[in-house]
C-alpha cells in the first residue's frame, strides 16, 4: 500500500497523462493498422520493381535494336540468347567429339601395337621353325663324315687283309719261299716305283717321278686326302718300309713238326701278332685319308678359302677338318651366325655338341689303339727280360 504522503503525487500524474495522450476508449469495429509491417512490404515491392525494371532494361539492350545487341551483331539467325545457347551447346559438342576422337586414337594405337606385337611373335615363331642354311650345310657335312668314316674302315680292312698275309709269309707270298725272295721282292718294288737318282745312275732302275716316296713321312701325312689310288699305294709302301720291310721266311714242312720248329712257330705267332697290331694302327691312318666320298660345292669352296687345291673326292679326315675349320675360321659362317635368331643358334650349338661327341668317340678308338700298342711293348719287354735260370727236365706224370 502507498503511504498516505505519496497519494497527492499519484493523482496528479494520472491527470497529466490523460490530458497529454487524449486517450479515448477503443471500439471493436475500429480498424487496426500495422505501420512497421507496411513499411517492410513497401520496401520489398520497391526492390522487386527495381529488379524487374533492370532486367527489362538488360533485355531491351540485348535485343537486336538495343545497344548491346547492336554490338553483338545481327539477330538474323536468332536472338543473342539463342545464339549463345547454341554456341555453348556446340562447344559442348566439340568437347564431346574431342573426347571421342581421343578415345578412337587411343583405341587405334592399342590395336596397332597389338598387331605389331603379334607380327613380332609371328616372326619369332617363323624364325624358330625355319631351318637355317647353315643347319642344312652342317647336316650335309655330318652325313659326308659318317659315310666317309664307313668307307675309310673298308679301306683300312682291305689293306690289313693283304698286309697280314704278307707279314705271315702265307702261300703265294715271296717270304713263303724264303727270306732272300722277300728281300728281292721289296727291292724290286722300290726300283719299279720309287727309283732315286743314285739308283738310276747305278743302272738299277729308271728315275721315278716320286723318288724315295716309300721312305718319306710326307707320303702318309699330307693335307688330309691322299692323291687317289697312287697316293694310297705310296702311303701303304711307306708303312711297309716303316713296320716290316723284310718278312722272315715261312716255317714249312718238318720245320713245323720238330720240337724246335714248334717253339719257333709259337714265337712266329707272337711276332705276327705284334706286327699286325703295328700295321693296323698305320693302316687306320691310311684309311682315314683315302679318298672315299664326293665333296659338294660348299666343301670345295671351303678348301679354296683355306688355300688348298679343291678336290672332287675327299677323305674322312678331310671332310672332318673342313667342318671344324668352317665353324672356326670361315668369314661367311661367322656373318651368318651373327644374324641367326636364338632358335637357330641353339640348333647350331646342338650340332657342335654332336660333332664334339663324334670326335671324342674317334679319339677313344685311337686311344684304344695306343693302349694296345703300349701293352704289346710291355709284353715284349717282359718276355725279353724273363730268362729261365736253368732248363727243366720233362716231368713224369703217371
Amino acid at each position: 500500500m502507498p503511504k498516505p504522503r505519496f497519494l497527492p503525487y499519484s493523482a496528479s500524474g494520472a491527470l497529466v497523462g490523460a490530458l497529454v495522450f487524449s486517450a479515448s476508449p477503443a471500439f471493436a469495429q475500429m480498424p487496426v493498422f500495422d505501420y512497421a509491417n507496411n513499411l517492410i512490404e513497401g520496401a520489398i515491392k520497391t526492390i522487386e520493381t527495381t529488379m524487374s525494371d533492370t532486367l527489362s532494361n538488360i533485355t531491351k539492350q540485348l535485343e537486336a535494336s538495343g545497344p548491346l545487341g547492336t554490338l553483338l551483331g545481327s539477330a538474323q539467325y536468332g536472338s543473342v540468347t539463342a545464339l549463345l545457347q547454341q554456341g555453348f551447346t556446340q562447344n559442348a559438342n566439340y568437347a564431346k567429339a574431342q573426347v571421342d576422337a581421343q578415345s578412337q586414337i587411343v583405341d587405334g594405337a592399342l590395336t596397332s601395337n597389338a598387331r605389331f606385337q603379334r607380327d613380332i611373335r609371328n616372326a619369332g615363331i617363323r624364325d624358330e621353325h625355319t631351318t637355317s642354311s647353315l643347319h642344312c650345310a652342317a647336316l650335309d657335312s655330318g652325313q659326308t663324315v659318317t659315310v666317309s668314316g664307313g668307307q675309310s674302315w673298308k679301306v683300312t680292312q682291305s689293306i690289313a687283309d693283304v698286309a697280314d698275309v704278307r707279314g705271315e709269309a702265307g702261300p703265294s707270298q715271296p717270304a713263303f719261299y724264303g727270306q732272300s725272295q722277300a728281300i728281292a721282292a721289296i727291292a724290286q718294288l722300290h726300283f719299279a716305283r720309287y727309283c732315286s737318282q743314285p739308283e738310276a745312275t747305278a743302272g738299277l732302275c729308271s728315275l721315278s717321278s716320286t723318288p724315295n716316296a716309300d721312305q718319306r713321312a710326307s707320303t702318309l701325312f699330307g693335307t688330309g686326302t691322299l692323291s687317289g689310288q697312287a697316293g694310297v699305294t705310296a702311303a701303304n709302301d711307306y708303312v711297309t718300309n716303316l713296320v716290316q720291310p723284310i718278312v722272315p721266311a715261312a716255317l714249312r714242312g718238318d720245320q713245323l713238326t720238330s720240337e724246335i720248329g714248334r717253339d719257333a712257330s709259337v714265337r712266329r705267332h707272337a711276332y705276327n701278332a705284334r706286327i699286325s697290331l703295328a700295321r693296323q694302327v698305320l693302316d687306320y691312318a691310311i684309311g682315314i685319308q683315302s679318298p672315299s666320298v664326293p665333296l659338294n660345292s660348299a666343301q670345295q669352296t671351303q678348301m679354296q678359302n683355306e688355300g688348298l687345291t679343291p678336290v672332287g673326292t675327299g677323305s674322312w679326315l678331310q671332310v672332318l677338318m673342313l667342318d671344324a675349320n668352317r665353324r672356326y675360321s670361315d668369314v661367311d659362317y661367322a656373318a651368318q651366325l651373327q644374324a641367326m635368331p636364338p632358335a637357330s643358334v641353339n640348333r647350331e650349338i646342338a650340332l657342335e655338341l654332336a660333332s664334339t661327341n663324334y670326335l671324342l668317340t674317334q679319339l677313344l678308338r685311337v686311344g684304344i689303339m695306343h693302349a694296345s700298342t703300349a701293352a704289346a711293348h710291355m709284353a715284349n719287354d717282359v718276355e725279353h727280360d724273363f730268362q729261365p735260370t736253368a732248363p727243366l727236365s720233362t716231368p713224369n706224370i703217371n
